[in-house]
């Protein structure tokens, strides 16, 4: 029997703008075994930036490098999502869009379509659909008022997947793309491997990614790359994120900062990325992050870091400040921003 009564979940308190896809949200109860949840947040942000890489609403590891420095002044609400999720018995389905899809302008009425985010179905251990790559540890990415942050030294990818866990343990076979190459003979789906090691002390995991890549010339290459990411408690509740990737991971790490080929050459790439995390009080916290990639055939290297203070207003409503940098390190080039930020939790 259906029954109208609501309940408001607490998901996650963390201001964290990237590593889960809602932090409050709304249980309607309609049998003993059936359950909906709706969620999301809200979103405005007000962004500056200075400087002689162009204005983007979040830095990803690429930009367009200007020949003078110019400086533009941005308010958005495009990160605002909403997600619904539904449970029955061993059975789950999940689903969420943002407004990062593109169209509309500044004209007149700023419109935005609404994109895909994730959608997959999980049954006991298996997983099934489009989410985080199971490469990616969503528990190392920093408190950031910029979508993100420090994407430089992140592996942040969303795709298909199908994802089976074994206690701690996680392998998966997911979408290929040969990102610089012959995208129409990837026919050899991407294989990830993950351990998971979790304690009283944080989070770490260790993964590896192999999968084979098409160039454009018809010649098939293998790839190899591993990654290690974690969150470790300090003191109180401060903590310590940090990621470092290595090996031929391409289109994996620092969102567009290097291509998996470049020519007939897979490229090799390093990327770290370190960020603190202290709370001055209860409702008051501040992170300094760092994030940076160097790829070894492309000879390309983004650089990344931010400051930021976030206050909870309520349980649910938060605000912060961040001053941060990005820049095209082999081409001298670089912008500073300013972003102020409003999120409240639905």
């Amino acid at each position: 029997m259906f029954n109208s009564k609501y309940k408001k979940l607490l998901l996650a308190s963390s201001f964290m703008v990237a590593t889960s896809s809602a932090f409050a949200g709304y249980e309607i109860e309609l049998t003993d075994n059936d359950k909906l949840t709706f969620g999301g947040y809200i979103k405005i942000d007000a962004r500056y930036v200075d400087g002689d890489v162009a204005y983007r609403d979040f830095w990803i590891g690429d930009g367009a490098a200007l020949s003078e420095n110019a400086s533009q002044f941005k308010i958005f609400a495009n990160e605002t999502r909403f997600n619904t999720k539904y449970v029955h018995g061993d059975v789950m389905g999940f689903i969420e869009m943002d407004f990062w899809g593109g169209g509309g302008n500044e004209i007149v009425s700023n419109s935005a379509h609404p994109r895909i985010r994730h959608a997959f179905v999980k049954y006991k251990d298996l997983t099934v659909g489009q989410t985080w790559s199971t490469f990616m540890n969503t528990s190392a990415i920093p408190e950031s008022a910029d979508f993100a942050g420090a994407t430089t030294g992140l592996v942040f990818i969303r795709q298909g997947q199908v994802r089976y866990n074994v206690g701690n343990f996680q392998v998966a076979l997911e979408n290929p793309e040969s990102w610089g190459g012959d995208t129409a003979n990837d026919s050899v789906p991407d294989i990830v491997a993950r351990y998971n090691f979790k304690g009283d002390w944080g989070s770490v995991s260790v993964s590896g990614l192999a999968r084979e890549l098409n160039t454009t010339l018809g010649n098939s290459e293998r790839a190899f790359g591993a990654s290690v990411a974690g969150r470790i408690k300090t003191s109180g509740k401060d903590d310590i994120r940090f990621q470092f990737h290595k090996g031929e991971l391409g289109r994996y790490v620092g969102v567009a900062a290097v291509k998996d080929l470049y020519g007939e050459e897979v490229e090799d790439l390093t990327s770290v990325l370190v960020a603190y995390r202290h709370f001055w009080n209860e409702t008051l916290r501040s992170t300094v992050l760092y994030g940076k990639v160097e790829g070894d055939v492309s000879d390309r290297e983004r650089t990344q870091w931010g400051v930021n203070l976030f206050q909870d207003l309520t349980k649910d409503l938060a605000v912060g400040i961040e001053v941060g940098n990005f820049s095209i390190d082999e081409l001298d080039k670089d912008s500073t921003y300013v972003q102020a930020t409003m999120r409240y939790a639905l």
